[in-house]
């Protein structure tokens, strides 16, 4: 199984020069927790926003959504995968950087799907993996950026 059949095709994206108050609407509108975030002129992923980023950077220091700028709190270390990627190398990578969601890019750099810790446990079809991936993921310690 690859990873294309897995992820949720043409996720919403914001840009680096959203509000925080832009990206917390869009996380609304589309019911996520993860927003990837594009540059404006080549619409390659440059980052992702999670609501956790939204949390921490901009609600608990009591900073105006409207005013803080994307690329200034997302989260620029990128973990991807590619469309045609077996998708337990997508597992994998979920496990060894403890983060639920996973953007697939094409070979452009372009975003054209999202895989989920959701989308593992719906789709794969040996429990105890999706439980072990959920049980690493899990582990405190690490920040999870996606």
């Amino acid at each position: 199984m690859t990873c294309k059949d897995v992820m949720t095709p043409n996720p919403r994206v914001c840009t680096t020069v959203a509000s925080a108050q832009a990206a917390a609407e869009l996380m609304r509108e589309e019911n996520v927790g993860v927003i990837p975030v594009v540059d404006e002129t080549s619409k390659k992923l440059v980052g992702v926003i999670t609501d956790r980023d939204l949390c921490l950077a901009v609600v608990a220091t009591s900073k105006s959504p409207q005013k803080v700028v994307v690329s200034d709190i997302m989260s620029k270390e990128l973990v991807t995968c590619k469309p045609e990627e077996d998708i337990r190398n997508c597992e994998e990578r979920m496990k060894a950087h403890q983060i639920r969601r996973i953007p697939v890019v094409d070979e452009n750099g372009r975003c054209i799907g999202i895989i989920s810790q959701g989308d593992l446990a719906v789709r794969l079809s040996q429990p105890e993996e999706v439980h072990e991936t959920v049980r690493e993921i899990s582990k405190p310690g690490r920040s999870q950026a996606a």
